[in-house]
């Protein structure tokens, strides 16, 4: 009897141990498939964005039909609206007619055909032609202006922000800015300045989400490398303008 059970229990050892390493392995391979899933390695990296923007370029554009035109969401609308503004450089600019001439003379073509039909229907027996009235409605000029104020005013906290010295790169950013923008200004005129800013304003959006991979990838290296020369230079020029105490020391 104690032969028989001899002889038994090696087989029933030997299959717990099978049992027993199939178990460990199937958790150590879950526990190794879930260190994989929750690594950070497996989740896919964060792509680098200018301006560290996180929506889509149709978002940051405000969204709606103005950023539909933009974008080219509906090229007949956005090849008219950039045509039309070609039309207005060219007339002002390149044939240099001026705005109050041409209100004076639109005004004049339409009145006086208004007035010669209004008068031929008389003896041609038709009805005279329904002049509509026109008059600007209140709400859209006040909720412009409030846009306007609110635009305004934010400006002018930024400036302050600015003026008050606590941040040394943003202020050399806009000195940078405002000497260029005066450099440009002084090559061209107001209008042909706007037209340029349209015209960028309408091409660069667009070709900016057509490429959008290559470009972020292209200003991430050059970012870095601003970085890097703005370090540089903060070594060997700012850190050695002396500065006044930022507090005033603690009264023991």
């Amino acid at each position: 009897m104690a032969d028989h059970e001899d002889s038994t229990s090696p087989p029933v050892e030997s299959m717990m141990e099978k049992i027993s390493e199939k178990i460990h392995g199937h958790d150590s391979s879950s526990s190794d498939s879930d260190n994989e899933k929750s690594s950070p390695s497996a989740f896919k990296a964060k792509v680098y964005r200018i301006f560290g923007r996180e929506k889509p370029v149709h978002k940051v554009l405000g969204g709606g039909k103005p950023a539909d035109v933009v974008l080219w969401r509906n090229k007949k609308i956005s090849a008219g609206v950039l045509g039309g503004a070609t039309a207005v450089w060219i007339l002002f600019e390149l044939l240099e007619y001026h705005l109050l001439t041409l209100v004076c003379h639109c005004s004049i073509l339409a009145l006086a055909i208004l007035f010669l039909w209004s008068n031929a229907t008389t003896f041609i027996n038709k009805a005279p032609p329904h002049i509509p009235e026109v008059h600007i409605p209140e709400d859209p000029v006040l909720q412009f202006a409030s846009a306007l104020r609110i635009e305004i005013n934010r400006g002018f906290a930024l400036l302050r922000n600015i003026a008050s010295g606590k941040d040394l790169k943003k202020f050399l950013s806009v000195i940078a800015g405002l000497w260029v923008v005066s450099i440009v200004g002084s090559w061209c005129n107001f209008l042909t300045l706007f037209y340029i800013v349209f015209v960028l304003l309408h091409t660069v959006p667009v070709l900016y989400e057509k490429y959008e991979d290559p470009v972020d990838s292209f200003a991430e290296k050059a970012m870095v490398e601003i970085k890097k020369q703005y370090a540089v230079f903060d070594a060997k020029v700012l850190s050695r303008i002396p500065r006044g105490p930022l507090k005033d020391k603690k009264i023991a």
